[in-house]
């Protein structure tokens, strides 16, 4: 399946200058949208995952039902203030603000193997969190999966060792 046939391309959003590829095609289309899961959960049981992290708030559109999926546990990589447990965090820096990302001291196992799933890889800065989140655990990351990977924004070793999919790239 051609997933790019789903994603739309939104100028000047969410400021002047961005390219934004729009992925909720993909959401609106049961078949679009299973074919990614299954795509994750595929990536998932290859690295032999644990349990998924994903970001708020696109990346839990995909992670939560990839976790369901795979049976897997799926932990939310929350914005400042959300989690009402001691939660451990980490500060980075998008392509166009500042952000933080929190998830629960008590969540993972330092003997979890945690795969990260998100949306859109751009300069890396949110995954780069949830790695920095997930050894504060003392668990490995074993891997990333993204929907849509921008290969102009960032390197070929963006996250230092830890390898990485993308179902598209552009």
């Amino acid at each position: 399946m051609d997933l790019k046939n789903f994603v739309l391309d939104v100028n000047d959003f969410p400021k002047p200058g961005i390219l934004f590829k729009d992925v909720t095609p993909i959401l609106n289309n049961a078949e679009a949208f299973k074919f990614t899961i299954d795509e994750i959960v595929k990536y998932a049981k290859e690295k032999k995952a644990d349990v998924i992290v994903g970001s708020e708030a696109r990346g839990f559109i995909f992670a939560a039902p990839a976790a369901y999926a795979a049976g897997l546990r799926f932990i939310p990589a929350r914005k400042p203030g959300k989690l009402p447990r001691p939660a451990h965090n980490q500060s980075y820096e998008l392509e166009y603000n500042d952000s933080n990302l929190s998830i629960h001291k008590d969540d993972i196992k330092p003997t979890d193997r945690v795969l990260i799933v998100d949306d859109l890889l751009a300069t890396g800065g949110t995954v780069k969190a949830q790695i920095e989140l997930v050894k504060m655990t003392g668990a490995t990351t074993v891997g990333a999966i993204f929907l849509i990977d921008l290969i102009d924004l960032h390197g070929d070793d963006v996250f230092d060792g830890v390898e990485y999919k993308s179902i598209l790239k552009y």
